[in-house]
């Protein structure tokens, strides 16, 4: 019979994972529950158990503060009651820009996620309203680590991963190459028409989920000449292209009005589809050096350059070959220059000095091209004030070329006792507008909506109060969260009045030219967020883990909107686009170890209330529960993984007719297997 000391020391490696390194909030390491502010972390073991294929399904299954929503147009993240817009996706510390950035990096190569939750605009610079992300690769090994996995899913989805690490005295390199795929799906076949308010459905060529395959390598390469100096080098070059089926249509309705009885008459045509793919493209490159003069210096030196493309690809026609149209590019250069002092023994400094330039060129939108830059100054002092109580105060001053100067700080006090800790902290948030917002001209004909560029825009800025309380022992980790977002000046379409357009040339022009709607993004919402949280962590007796968590988020947007009869604007009050009011996540494992075998139960589950959309109202509310089994097999040098399980075990679907606010795109329940190799030398 085990003793509860034999078991402690079993569960030792577990418990660690009560009490992880972090890095996120303070942008200094420190044991998470000695971080002065509150970071969620979820570790290479989260990962690998929860078998998630991609890093937005494993944040929708191990934090309730995160939602997805998947459209045609893409999916779109919700992180405690706010869109992507307002999170800061790190990598290594280095913010990761783009249209395709939830999916550049394989979760096979991931050490950990850093989850911190509030405003930290005063650290890491703009869009960093609500919260920050930041995804560790980073990790010395020594010899030679190679990795491979394969996972298989109906619907024709397949992961393939290859990590290839090597560290030989003061070199090491770590290879990564990802390739994932899907085909198209559908839950339900049919689209939804209106006959004078009776509902009529026509088969639909249009997928739910459309079909894509991309690739991902990424490779760091580090030089540690001594204790004091390393310098590294690094990049990444990504690949995403739909596969449309050339031969899907669907049914346009139209409709003519007899003049006499005023009754309408409904026709259907059958159209094509589609008749070109999204072909998106980005590659990384940048280095940097790390100096190290003695123990209570440190300095870093970042330089990288992160560019992304986005083509139309056009299938053969009637009348001309296959061809690709340029859509949109992006450039982003970070330069950053930044330091640690511990200047003593109570008290240690981070400041530093970051260049940023960003450009867009686009045909979509008719910017021929356009630019930004960005120069900061930032510092945050970590102060031992007494035994058991820190306090955090930071501030950047900012200096866009568009927008002039602006300061954002932060505050943060500590206590922690025993197994007790205490946090308050707030924060002030400050977010450019991008250049897109800045200078698009969009045109969308089916609707006849003509949007102008405005590039009068303000920049939108934040408040962000947070308190944390949090206690653990050896056995298990409690922590409870509440916060308030205040956020003005958000940026969102505002409908020109026939006032406006009949007093101005230009606008009356558009109006001649048949577009029905006019308007342009303007400062005009604004919204108050307040919430709490919950996480539970038990490590159990002969292997057993539980972990549940809840996020509540009570949101209230107030938005400007045109009554188009009476010609006024009227402030509607509605919850925040895209938010979830409550969200439950559920984790069960049990780890066992025979010999050289290693069995790993997982069950994870999430259940989510209804979702509100601006443009469609709510969307159901839906769970999605996975078991999968994990059998580990440790031959020498030589590590044999098979995985078997099943996701949405209760066949969760939404069966709503085609471009409906979907709760879940889900194809229903699947049996997955997986095989996963790991050589060491």
């Amino acid at each position: 019979m085990l003793t509860w000391q034999a078991i402690a020391q079993e569960n030792q490696t577990k418990t660690e994972t009560l009490n992880p390194v972090v890095v996120t909030g303070t942008g200094t390491y420190r044991k998470a529950a000695g971080s002065p502010v509150a970071v969620q972390v979820i570790s290479a073991k989260d990962l690998e158990d929860s078998q998630s294929t991609n890093l937005l399904e494993a944040l929708t299954k191990l934090t309730p503060s995160i939602t997805t929503h998947t459209t045609g147009q893409g999916t779109f993240v919700n992180f405690n009651g706010v869109g992507d817009d307002y999170i800061l996706i790190l990598e290594n510390g280095k913010r990761i820009s783009g249209d395709d950035r939830w999916s550049r990096l394989s979760v096979k190569n991931i050490k950990r996620v850093e989850i911190y939750s509030g405003a930290a605009s005063a650290l890491y610079g703009s869009d960093a309203l609500a919260g920050v992300i930041n995804i560790i690769t980073e990790d010395t090994k020594t010899g030679v680590d190679v990795q491979t996995s394969s996972k298989v899913r109906s619907k024709g989805r397949l992961e393939d991963d290859i990590n290839v690490d090597i560290s030989k005295g003061k070199f090491s390199s770590f290879t990564s190459y990802n390739h994932s795929q899907a085909d198209s799906w559908q839950v339900n076949h049919y689209d939804e028409f209106d006959e004078n308010g009776e509902k009529v459905y026509k088969l639909t060529g249009r997928p739910m989920s459309t079909g894509f395959h991309s690739n991902s390598i990424t490779e760091r390469m580090e030089w540690r000449f001594n204790d004091q100096w390393s310098v590294y080098v690094r990049g990444n070059m990504y690949g995403n292209e739909t596969e449309r089926d050339h031969n899907a249509t669907y049914f346009k309705q139209s409709s003519t009005t007899d003049p006499e009885t005023g009754e309408k008459t409904y026709t259907y045509k059958q159209t094509t589809a589609y008749t070109y793919d999204i072909l998106h493209k980005s590659y990384m490159y940048g280095g940097g050096a790390r100096y190290t003069p003695n123990p209570k210096t440190h300095l870093y030196l970042d330089v990288y350059s992160d560019n992304f493309s986005s083509k139309y690809h056009y299938w053969q026609t009637a009348n001309e070959e296959s061809y690709k149209e340029a859509r949109k590019r992006t450039h982003y250069v970070n330069e950053t220059l930044r330091g640690i002092f511990r200047l003593t023994d109570w008290n240690k400094l981070s400041a530093g000095a970051e260049f940023i330039q960003e450009s867009l060129s686009s045909q979509s939108d008719n910017i021929d091209f356009e630019t930004t830059n960005t120069y900061n100054l930032f510092a945050q002092d970590e102060v031992n004030i007494a035994k058991g109580f820190e306090g955090v105060l930071g501030l950047r001053y900012t200096y866009n070329n568009n927008f002039g100067s602006a300061l954002t700080p932060n505050v943060a006090l500590f206590y922690h006792v025993k197994g007790f800790r205490i946090r308050a902290s707030y924060a002030g948030g400050y977010r450019t507008p991008t250049l897109s917002q800045l200078y698009a001209t969009d045109q969308a004909k089916t609707n006849s909506r003509y949007t102008l560029n405005n590039t009068s825009l303000k920049p939108e800025k934040n408040n962000f109060l947070n308190f944390n309380l949090e206690y653990s022992n050896k056995w298990a980790s409690l922590s409870l969260t509440a916060f308030v977002n205040r956020i003005r000046d958000m940026i969102n379409y505002r409908t020109m009045t026939e006032e406006e357009i009949e007093g101005d040339a230009h606008l009356s022009e558009i109006r001649d030219d048949g577009w029905a709607t006019i308007r342009q993004r303007d400062n005009i919402d604004k919204a108050k967020l307040r919430g709490f949280s919950a996480n539970v962590k038990f490590l159990l007796p002969q292997g057993i883990t539980l972990g549940a968590g809840y996020t509540f988020t009570n949101s209230k947007a107030k938005t400007k909107t045109l009554n188009a009869k009476t010609q006024e604007y009227e402030v509607a009050t509605s919850p925040v686009d895209k938010s979830v009011r409550d969200v439950f996540s559920f984790i069960a494992m049990w780890d066992r170890t025979f010999r050289s075998y290693h069995l790993n139960i997982c069950v994870n589950g999430h259940q989510q209330g209804r979702r509100y959309s601006s443009t469609y109202g709510y969307a159901d509310g839906y769970g999605q529960w996975d078991i999968s089994t994990k059998h580990t097999f440790t031959l020498d040098k030589l590590v044999v993984e098979p995985s078997v399980g099943i996701e949405n075990l209760f066949n969760q679907r939404d069966t709503s007719p085609w471009c409906s606010n979907f709760s879940t795109v889900n194809p229903g329940r699947s049996a997955f297997v997986s095989l996963a190799l790991r050589f060491k030398e």
